[in-house]
């Protein structure tokens, strides 16, 4: 098969869009398709796994490269003659995929994966809040499918009238975040950096960025006996350091590989702060890790976070109820344990062979429906 994949994000850009796509190409490649990459310009490789990678013009905002509408799009997807598109995430760039793909009678997935809405809302921007969802129904209504992660973007995007909705989720690397680490030398490393004083580690992996809400870290002012360690890096961080000052607290900057496998290993609970994910892709890092989760009773970590068993969800409205809950489990080592375990087990067929797999087949069922386009002339000839 050959599919042509439009992200909104790719390498050396590091976040849940990226990675998705990386372990989509990774199978592509390991089973035989054929593929191209094309993203915002930022420094990409031209090419991954042997697959042409194309960059188009972009604007920074906020750290993060946005990709513009180009005509070099359709001339790139006309070339390849794919299968199939799959649109990352689709904004501005994505949307320009789709409408290419449309018009030259390629079947297209869509992949919801960004709250574009709920950052409106989150910054008040009033009307703009309903002119962002206009758009996201205006772009996933062009796709031939739109796979959502959760059962809370389902429900969103059933409300607002889109479409040929599929349930998609993601995988997870069970050996890369694996329990086990907690023997290895640069976990043992870490956790003497972290709990030199036997400590509970609270750990958070993600971006530093307005849409994570890390300031709700400030309500654990004054709970005894832990230690914050907070992996990432973004526009927030100036922000976050000032209200953590005095905190005891460690930012280990952006990690990745064996360092972000020791960091999680090095850790006794994750939190989880933001409400806007769609999913959650390091909530189930957390679990292959054998950590219990705290997050927010909202979008994607509902799905993930069995509450009471798996970890605790919070009330996002309540600004005492997480702090309660981290000390809940700050002071018991054998919840966190059992937590720790039963979120373990609740990952473990959740790897990416299977989730690619599952993508693959919903590759294969679009190629046996008519676009946008050929629906239109058929509308036309009638």
């Amino acid at each position: 098969m050959r599919v042509a994949i439009v992200t909104e994000s790719f390498l050396p850009t590091v976040n849940g869009v990226t990675n998705s796509v990386v372990k989509v190409l990774d199978h592509l490649q390991a089973n035989g398709h054929e593929a191209i990459v094309i993203c915002p310009a930022a420094h990409a490789p031209s090419h991954y796994r042997g697959f042409a990678v194309h960059e188009v013009a972009a604007i920074s905002y906020r750290q993060f490269p946005v990709g513009l509408p180009d005509p070099h799009v359709m001339r790139l997807l006309a070339d390849f003659g794919p299968d199939v598109l799959h649109a990352a995430s689709p904004f501005m760039l994505g949307a320009q995929g789709i409408a290419s793909a449309n018009r030259l009678g390629v079947p297209s997935v869509a992949v919801f994966q960004t709250d574009v809405a709920g950052y409106a809302r989150r910054n008040h921007l009033g009307p703009a809040t309903k002119l962002a969802w206009r758009f996201v129904k205006w772009v996933h209504e062009g796709a031939t499918l739109t796979l959502v992660p959760s059962t809370a973007s389902m429900d969103d995007l059933q409300k607002l009238g889109v479409p040929n909705l599929r349930h998609w989720a993601r995988g997870v690397d069970l050996t890369a975040f694996h329990p086990n680490h907690r023997t290895l030398p640069a976990t043992d490393a870490l956790r003497r950096r972290l709990s030199a004083n036997g400590e509970v580690v609270v750990g958070y992996v993600g971006r530093i960025a307005p849409e994570k809400q890390l300031e709700r870290f400030a309500s654990l002012r004054g709970v005894p006996g832990i230690h914050l360690a907070l992996v990432g890096d973004g526009p927030s961080l100036g922000q976050v350091k000032t209200l953590t000052r005095g905190m005891p607290v460690t930012f280990l900057g952006r990690l990745g590989g064996e360092e972000l496998s020791a960091a999680y290993a090095s850790f006794d609970m994750f939190v989880h702060t933001g409400t806007e994910e769609t999913f959650g892709q390091t909530i189930q890092e957390a679990h292959a890790s054998g950590l219990p989760v705290i997050a927010p009773r909202a979008g994607g970590p509902i799905d993930l976070v069995a509450d009471g068993e798996t970890g605790f969800l919070f009330d996002p409205e309540d600004a005492d109820e997480m702090r309660d809950l981290v000390g809940d489990l700050a002071s018991s080592p054998t919840l966190r344990r059992r937590m720790g375990e039963a979120g373990r087990r609740a990952v473990l067929g959740r790897t990416w062979q299977s989730v690619c797999e599952q993508l693959v087949n919903h590759y294969e069922t679009v190629r046996n429906v008519p676009t946008l386009e050929a629906r239109r002339q058929h509308r036309a000839r009638l």
